[in-house]
């Protein structure tokens, strides 16, 4: 689960990060009080949406617009930048703070990485001006090739740590950390001396970065990310920017961090997905993918790309699914307008193939099936599972195992070679 800036930055207050005064408004009303609280010459009036490149994205009024911009300036690298204002402004006085939220809220935002059908922005943060000497990077995320997390950090702050990867690999310094001792002193000056701090400061530095490791451990966060780190004028660093994602398993143990998700920023296909327990995630592609157990939906998606197709879905029922469950689960896999063909690999374990029979019939009576429907079942209760699609009025292809489902998956989607 992502959370919007303003609540990373709330929760890195508890862990004495610093990050810069801000007030949250949802009506453009709001933001010209807001400025004057906060009191500075200059204030920055930022979108609150779910991903990144707000500053250089654009507001537009409507769904083709944001289209068009997102085609034409946003899609690929090297093209022209549009003409449109983006999502994170400078404002000089609260009187122009108030405009600029009263322009920006209830409006699209597109960049990079909303696609072309961009947010709405619901939220905008009224935060004091900084006085910016560098802008640097710091991430700190598990790195599941060695099973430990990783701290990041890089002097080029506000690029695409992606790019810098890219292009200047050698800028990128990474510290791994020992679960059992933490972040230690040691490597925290380390990172503290590559990007630059000064001397006299980097006793603070080491504060904060270990500040910033508490947070992400005691969160049970997936990713820290901080882009722009900024360093002042005074040699300070503050948390110009925050970006958390949680791990959903965790909440358990953090009700008042799952209380701040934000709906209106969630797949609703996901959304549902959750109502029923089902572990669903939104793809990109045209084939529609429904799979009992994790690994096999990986070895399924993995399979697809092989012969040239991409899945529209993560989707696993789980091994104790009952026919209502999987009826949900087939019913959100064809309310997603791009899936062409759907793919159903089961092997049946404890989810008996009959069992998952009898929701899929159920779910192709209550929506119907429009697109080709390809099945390859296994295991329990097999044969009494093919009786029952057999008998139905669905139109099924057959697949006598996971490589002919997924050739016959992506012909259906009309994907060749």
């Amino acid at each position: 689960m992502n959370v919007h800036e303003y609540q990373a930055k709330e929760l890195l207050r508890r862990y004495d990060v610093a990050v810069p005064r801000g007030i949250m408004i949802t009506k453009g009303a709001d933001a010209k009080k807001a400025a004057e609280d906060l009191g500075t010459p200059i204030v920055v009036v930022k979108s609150q949406i779910h991903a990144g490149g707000r500053g250089a994205g654009a507001i537009v009024a409507d769904a083709a617009e944001a289209a068009k911009i997102f085609n034409n300036n946003l899609k690929d690298e090297g093209l022209p930048k549009h003409d449109k204002p983006g999502g994170v402004r400078l404002a000089k006085s609260p009187g122009e703070a108030a405009e600029i939220a009263e322009s920006i809220l209830g409006n699209i935002l597109v960049t990079k990485q909303t696609g072309p059908e961009g947010k709405v922005v619901r939220r905008v943060l009224i935060e004091e001006g900084c006085d910016i000497a560098e802008e640097l990077y710091l991430s700190i995320l598990l790195d599941r090739a060695v099973g430990r997390l990783v701290v990041m950090a890089s002097t080029e702050g506000g690029m695409e740590i992606e790019k810098v990867a890219e292009e200047t690999p050698e800028k990128i310094m990474r510290k791994t950390v020992d679960p059992t001792v933490g972040l230690l002193d040691c490597q925290a000056r380390d990172i503290a001396f590559s990007l630059g701090i000064p001397a006299e400061k980097i006793g603070d530095a080491v504060k904060f970065l270990k500040s910033l490791y508490a947070a992400y451990v005691d969160l049970d966060a997936s990713l820290l990310e901080v882009n722009p780190l900024v360093l002042t004028g005074a040699g300070d660093l503050i948390a110009l920017d925050a970006k958390v994602s949680f791990d959903d398993n965790a909440f358990y143990r953090h009700a008042d961090v799952k209380a701040l998700r934000d709906d209106n920023e969630e797949d609703p296909k996901e959304l549902r997905a959750a109502e029923f327990d089902l572990s669903y995630i939104a793809l990109d592609g045209t084939i529609g993918c429904m799979v009992n157990g994790a690994g096999l939906a990986m070895a399924t998606m993995d399979i697809i790309h092989h012969h040239g197709g991409e899945p529209a879905n993560f989707c696993d029922v789980g091994g104790g699914a009952n026919a209502e469950k999987v009826a949900e689960a087939f019913k959100i896999i064809l309310a997603d307008e791009n899936v062409k063909a759907v793919f159903i690999n089961i092997f049946g374990g404890i989810m008996k193939c009959d069992v998952l029979a009898e929701g899929v019939v159920e779910a192709a009576n209550q929506v119907g099936i429009k697109v080709p429907l390809i099945v390859r079942l296994e295991g329990t209760n097999v044969d009494r599972g093919r009786e029952i699609l057999a008998n139905s009025d669905i139109d099924i292809i057959s697949a006598a195992d996971m490589t002919d489902g997924a050739k016959k998956a992506c012909e259906a989607a009309g994907i060749t070679g």
